[in-house]
């Protein structure tokens, strides 16, 4: 069996800086609110802790939403990356399945069309238990993960 490992408490060593005329977009699901909004909380403080001072905050109603939203934060508010946070729990029938590809599918291509990092903050998960547990559970909290992903892609 598999031992996961709190993943967030790993990348919080070292040191990361970022040039501070940086801008980053985070973008977050309404949808399962609870976990959205403890990964939110997770990125905008580790993102102003190393520095990033100019953040543009924006929610959409669900996953599905999140590739036009970071689209839009590139085009129209200039953002130099972009972190995309959702939460798809898996249900009883295949719709987990058809949101979470289209979501990964759809921040990968904002990223590479707008040649701009957009990260994905995105939990699938089987239940809400195991998303608990990456909101600021036993596993960490994956926004903390992902807004290190943003430092570190901005630093390239």
């Amino acid at each position: 069996m598999h031992k996961e490992t709190n993943l967030s408490a790993v990348h919080a060593g070292g040191t990361l800086s970022v040039a501070p005329d940086k801008r980053v977009g985070v973008v977050w699901s309404e949808w399962n609110p609870e976990i959205t909004e403890a990964l939110r909380d997770g990125c905008l403080e580790t993102l102003r802790a190393h520095g990033i001072k100019s953040i543009h905050c924006l929610s959409v109603p669900g996953s599905f939403e999140l590739p036009y939203a970071a689209q839009q934060l590139i085009l129209k508010e200039g953002m130099d990356a972009v972190v995309c946070i959702g939460c798809i729990i898996q249900g009883e029938t295949r719709h987990f399945e058809f949101i979470a590809q289209a979501c990964a599918d759809g921040i990968m291509r904002v990223g590479l069309d707008n040649n701009t990092p957009v990260i994905f903050g995105v939990l699938t998960t089987q239940n809400m238990a195991q998303a608990r547990d990456r909101a600021g559970g036993t596993h960490g909290n994956k926004g903390v993960e992902a807004a290190y992903t943003c430092i570190k892609m901005l630093s390239m």
